[in-house]
């Protein structure tokens, strides 16, 4: 798998896509800086996610989520453990 891109660049190039005239499509715009139409796609929807242009978690708010939950299972986990021990007491 290749190396992702800095999210400077990514940022960089999104912007110009954004910023583009009329008639200049974002087929070219990916075109000249090397990366395939559907990543410049998928990185303007990310931005626009972020920007809070269109509803959807943001991945900051999805990897807390992720360590909400790992934080709720190991917890249950705990209480599970409490409650059996308390069972042999």
């Amino acid at each position: 798998m290749p190396a992702p891109y800095p999210q400077k660049f990514r940022n960089d190039v999104v912007r110009v896509a954004r910023s583009r005239e009329d008639g200049v499509t974002l087929a070219q715009i990916a075109k000249d800086f090397g990366i395939h139409e559907m990543t410049l796609s998928k990185w303007m929807h990310q931005a626009d996610v972020e920007d809070a242009e269109k509803p959807r978690s943001t991945r900051a708010e999805s990897a807390e989520n992720r360590e909400l939950k790992k934080r709720i299972r190991l917890l249950e986990q705990e209480n599970e453990v409490l409650r059996r021990a308390a069972a042999y007491l």
